[in-house]
């Protein structure tokens, strides 16, 4: 599993012109079963992601392709962890520790 935090570069302004294209990016990756959840930092000056998968250099691929990556106005940062322990609504989720 990973943590997928977004961090603002750019003006607001841009970041809110690109708005629909991220959404339409983000559905897309719902609808692949790549995210589970997302929303906006509090204070607005980024984002968090959860992501599933097992190959970082595909969530890597994923990010890089974030209209507002591609618009210059986020950066990533991507923490991968394992997750032993979920909500039971996340249970599909759990993964064992690697010895």
């Amino acid at each position: 599993m990973f943590v997928l935090e977004l961090t603002y570069t750019g003006p607001i302004e841009r970041v809110d012109a690109l708005l629909g294209d991220h959404m339409a990016w983000l559905d897309a990756h719902y609808a692949a079963g790549d995210f589970i959840a997302s929303g906006r930092k509090n204070p607005r000056d980024g984002g968090i992601i959860l992501a599933v998968g097992d190959d970082r250099a595909r969530i890597e691929e994923i990010t890089g392709a974030d209209p507002f990556v591609t618009g210059g106005v986020c950066a990533y940062r991507v923490t991968e962890f394992v997750a032993t322990r979920t909500a039971p609504q996340l249970a599909p989720y759990r993964q064992q520790p690697v010895s």
